[in-house]
């Protein structure tokens, strides 16, 4: 009876111990700063907390044409629209790495085809563009449609409502990084969720958006501002926030 009392006494010791161990190695995996901040999210897409808001369809103050004179594109009824021919706006605000809520709409009245239908585009840091079409029942090539990072990367699904219903982008975009003699480090990269819909799956840009030739990188500066293209058709945008990543 002596040597069972003391064998079992052993294996409970040796579970302790072990058990202890095991305890002493959780703590040591387990990390307690940094203590990430607060932030309350929006309700439904309703900015957070810290969020920068671009356009809370009240008024233009936060941007401008691209030789510094205040944009001429409409507000009405909380969206801003293409003014055809006054050219494209940007913000006065630069911004490198970002989360970007958009929504756009294409006009209700079907004009034209292709490229000709509600055609702008999402130009992060002014160069590298996220195309804005509508691409609902309106065949074109397929790296120029809707959510395409222009002539780079087709959009794995067409995720498009119908012309006149409001939609939504939900982009992360990662800056370029250069060296000081500027070559290219880490190229810029981007995410699309369009309605709901992974679109571009952390996808790497090549270069500045070109209509024709091959994109390229050139050195710029840390943070540009986001431009919205006056392609000429009568294209609506509402409910612009950024948070800096």
């Amino acid at each position: 009876m002596k040597k069972k009392t003391v064998l079992l006494t052993a294996i409970l010791l040796l579970i302790a111990i072990t058990m202890e161990a095991q305890e002493g190695r959780d703590r040591v995996t387990e990390v307690q700063e940094p203590v990430p901040p607060v932030v309350t999210p929006g309700v439904g897409t309703a900015p957070p907390s810290d969020a920068i808001v671009l356009f809370d369809g009240t008024d233009l103050s936060n941007w401008e044409r691209m030789n510094g004179e205040p944009a001429q594109w409409t507000v009405s009824d909380g969206a801003m629209t293409v003014v055809p021919r006054t050219g494209d706006i940007q913000t006065k605000q630069g911004f490198g790495d970002v989360q970007l809520h958009i929504e756009w709409r294409a006009p209700a009245g079907i004009r034209g085809e292709g490229q000709g239908r509600g055609n702008s585009g999402v130009f992060f840091m002014g160069r590298y563009e996220v195309q804005v079409l509508d691409s609902y029942d309106n065949p074109t090539y397929p790296n120029g449609q809707a959510a395409s990072v222009y002539k780079q990367h087709i959009p794995l699904v067409n995720a498009c409502s119908p012309p006149g219903e409001w939609q939504t982008y939900d982009i992360i975009f990662m800056a370029p990084r250069f060296k000081e003699q500027g070559r290219v480090t880490d190229p810029a990269r981007v995410t699309v969720i369009h309605n709901g819909v992974l679109v571009q799956n952390n996808v790497e840009i090549w270069g500045d958006t070109k209509w024709i030739g091959l994109p390229t990188y050139t050195k710029h500066e840390d943070k540009l501002p986001l431009r919205l293209q006056d392609h000429g058709d009568l294209v609506s945008f509402r409910n612009i926030w950024v948070r800096e990543l």
